[in-house]
């Protein structure tokens, strides 16, 4: 069945350590929807996945756009530009993936190679 079948709420708590000693705490709701009808997963099995749905994104995107090109150790810290540079590093990254069994450069010396007309012609073209 398709639709939304359960709303789900999960309540964290975060410590955030410096020379071990609790320097923030943040605690937050967050709130999930599935189609999976209830009884149909155990709430284990729900916070599983929706771990799971964290971890990819942190161990996929989110890693690649740091080791590959140095987010972390951007400047950048207002909110918009930040924005702005997280989306044009995910562009690279999709344009990169588009290509990359053409083309067997590393990200980092394939970006810097890339030109704004290469990119449009990736962005253009189909698979």
């Amino acid at each position: 069945m398709i639709g939304c079948w359960q709303f789900i709420v999960l309540y964290r708590e975060r410590q955030y350590l410096r020379g071990g000693k609790v320097y923030k705490e943040e605690k937050e709701y967050a709130y999930y929807v599935t189609s999976a009808s209830a009884g149909h997963y155990s709430a284990s099995e729900l916070i599983e996945a929706i771990r799971g749905h964290w971890d990819s994104i942190e161990n996929g995107s989110h890693h690649r756009r740091d080791v590959s090109m140095g987010e972390d150790a951007s400047g950048i810290s207002k909110r918009p530009q930040a924005h702005m540079m997280a989306s044009l590093r995910n562009l690279t990254l999709g344009l990169y993936e588009r290509q990359k069994d053409r083309n067997k450069d590393s990200l980092p010396s394939w970006r810097r190679k890339m030109t704004a007309s290469q990119a449009i012609q990736l962005l253009t073209s189909k698979a």
